[in-house]
């Protein structure tokens, strides 16, 4: 069974996680190993998300990675050691092989959803497509980002929300568009963390709301989301990219027991 067949057929929901971005060695393999055993244990199945090079940034001199190639080895050794399945952002569509050869699933990042070119070339590589709403686009509009992908021969689509830009500064997420989106026969994902950043801010970087990563999880599961997205890690503060809206690493476990409980209620 493929990695999109078994996420798919799973009566619960399963869990896309990790660190923002590679940072180092320890911080990618400490991380996966206590998730993956954290789902192990809840029967939740899970992909370990980190980004190999995070391109969108506030400022010039915002961290954007270790290197491709250093990151992309990293994360081969995560996948080798601990048999785990990977998702990544690619940005550009010349990105999408290379990313290809390591990862299970190609994450397309909100800014860059309308973007046919990349959508097309992430497509042709075989791989899961995470197709991120973007904070512009209303959830019916989704269909068309995924279709393009349907059309060029893959049919292993997945559709996350990371909330609507909600003027300068902060994002909503609305729980209609999990159903709206579900309208299409993939599945939907809710990406917790992003959707409780606060971009846009006057000293250059985003802040966020890590203490309503309960809440918005929570509700996401209760209108029926088929997985959540979350960035962890075990030092937030000491995180190089988006610590401000992570959940710490050791704040994973009573949420997920959490989750796990109100799935079980509404199913």
């Amino acid at each position: 069974m493929s990695v999109y067949e078994d996420l798919s057929a799973q009566k619960n929901f399963f869990l896309l996680a990790g660190p923002c971005v590679v940072e180092n060695e320890q911080v990618v393999m400490q991380t996966a190993e206590k998730i993956k055993a954290l789902c192990e244990g809840l029967d939740v199945p899970f992909v370990f998300k980190a980004s190999y090079r995070k391109a969108n940034r506030s400022k010039s001199d915002s961290f954007q990675g270790i290197g491709d190639e250093e990151a992309l080895r990293i994360l081969q050794k995560a996948k080798n050691e601990l048999g785990l399945a990977l998702v990544t952002d690619v940005h550009l569509p010349d990105e999408c092989a290379m990313a290809a050869e390591v990862v299970d699933v190609l994450q397309i990042p909100a800014f860059l959803s309308r973007q046919t070119d990349l959508l097309l070339a992430a497509a042709a590589t075989g791989k899961i497509v995470n197709i991120k709403k973007g904070q512009f686009l209303s959830p019916e509009s989704m269909r068309f980002a995924a279709q393009k992908v349907v059309d060029a021969g893959n049919n292993q689509v997945m559709l996350t929300d990371r909330g609507t830009s909600f003027g300068y500064h902060d994002l909503i997420l609305d729980m209609r568009s999990i159903p709206i989106m579900q309208e299409g026969g993939w599945p939907v994902i809710v990406d917790v963390t992003h959707s409780l950043q606060q971009p846009n801010q006057a000293s250059g970087v985003t802040g966020g709301l890590p203490n309503m990563i309960g809440t918005i999880a929570k509700a996401s599961i209760a209108a029926g989301a088929d997985g959540i997205f979350l960035e962890t890690h075990p030092k937030p503060s000491e995180a190089l990219s988006d610590g401000a809206n992570m959940l710490p690493l050791d704040q994973l476990e009573a949420l997920l027991i959490q989750l796990n409980a109100i799935r079980k209620a509404v199913s």
